[in-house]
């Protein structure tokens, strides 16, 4: 008997390879996708919300049913459930979750049918609700300027100038470390993304929270940084030369925190930390958000809108849109037309160039007496 023989076998004694001629449930099979197949093959972030859309919707939702005898009307079915169950969250995320749960299914019934499990897959004939973006507003230009008056009052406010100057996402942005910011040659590299961490009980249910994350014992499973969205996503992007004097500054400021914390300090090369040189969570970062718009006078927006006003910002230069998708982490093109918004300056300055073409030298029409 080969190695590889056994291996099988001991795989199958603990039940973790199926035996030929499984009956697959959605439940089996859905668990067997996740922990076999493409555990190690996708993200960590993709991964995560595979097994919230698996655990928390589809198993409880049509987990019983076989797999062969899955029909288009039972996925439409689960989804019209999701979108008229009580929620904590806002009606409008409903959709969102519910093309989350669709990719999912459509994603593990595609391997079934690959593996011969399955004749066809329901998920590519069953409809998902649609979703109607929401309407973004980027932060006009003196909102901009007001939110880097602010930035320059907080701690890590180099941060903020970051997202709304060069359009980094949030896990990019906490995921920076000094090597990856040359300040000589005004270079920065997009190489990783910082992860929310995850975490489970070790305390063998004794400690009553509910949340593992508020376990005294917790123990965190997930990796601390991936690599960046896409391959795309890997880039280097040139700074600004007053960013770079920001980021100067703010070094020296670190290694002042650095010298005051001591052995408290926990040295891990990150750009932007905590007080004792730890990452920020990204959590924590949310609220700091939330904080410098109030103390800049500014209405509430999400994070990411600082990521929409930077792509709007390069379509005001007149930017291309291969540059434009170089500098933002682009792979699609049309993510320029999702992320640059034609704002008010952009509709006066092609109105102004329309006016000089079609009438030039006229002068404007009299007011009528």
């Amino acid at each position: 008997m080969t190695e590889k023989v056994r291996r099988l076998e001991k795989h199958r004694e603990q039940r973790t390879v199926p035996t030929p001629g499984t009956r697959w449930t959605v439940e089996s099979w859905l668990t067997h996708w996740l922990d076999n197949v493409v555990t190690g093959h996708v993200k960590a972030t993709t991964l995560s919300a595979y097994r919230v859309a698996v655990r928390h919707h589809l198993i409880p939702g049509i987990g019983a049913h076989r797999l062969e005898l899955l029909e288009p009307e039972h996925l439409e079915s689960l989804y019209r459930r999701i979108l008229t169950q009580p929620t904590k969250f806002s009606a409008e995320t409903k959709p969102a979750t519910v093309h989350q749960v669709h990719r999912t299914i459509r994603t593990a019934l595609n391997e079934a049918v690959r593996r011969g499990h399955l004749p066809r897959n329901p998920a590519t004939i069953a409809r998902a609700p649609r979703v109607v973006p929401p309407d973004i507003e980027p932060f006009t230009v003196d909102e901009i300027r007001r939110l880097f008056v602010a930035a320059a009052e907080s701690r890590n406010g180099v941060r903020w100038v970051m997202a709304l100057a060069l359009g980094l996402r949030q896990g990019e942005v906490l995921g920076l470390k000094w090597t990856d910011i040359d300040l000589d040659n005004g270079v920065l590299t997009a190489r990783r993304s910082l992860l929310r961490p995850k975490y489970a009980h070790c305390c063998g249910g004794t400690c009553g929270k509910a949340q593992a994350g508020h376990c005294p014992e917790r123990v965190r499973i997930n990796p601390e940084t991936d690599t960046t969205k896409s391959r795309a996503g890997n880039r280097q992007v040139g700074l600004p030369p007053q960013l770079v004097t920001l980021l100067q500054h703010h070094l020296h400021v670190q290694q002042g925190e650095h010298v005051r914390a001591g052995n408290a300090w926990h040295e891990g090369g990150w750009v932007f930390t905590t007080e004792t040189g730890d990452p920020i969570n990204p959590r924590t970062d949310w609220s700091h958000w939330k904080v410098l718009l109030q103390r800049a006078g500014i209405r509430d927006g999400r994070l990411h809108d600082a990521r929409h006003t930077a792509a709007t910002v390069l379509l005001m230069l007149g930017v291309s849109q291969t540059t434009m998708m170089s500098i933002m982490g682009w792979s699609n093109p049309a993510m320029a037309q999702r992320y640059a918004h034609v704002v008010a300056p952009i509709r006066d300055d092609v109105a102004r160039q329309v006016d000089e073409l079609l009438w030039p030298g006229l002068e404007s029409p009299a007011d009528p007496e």
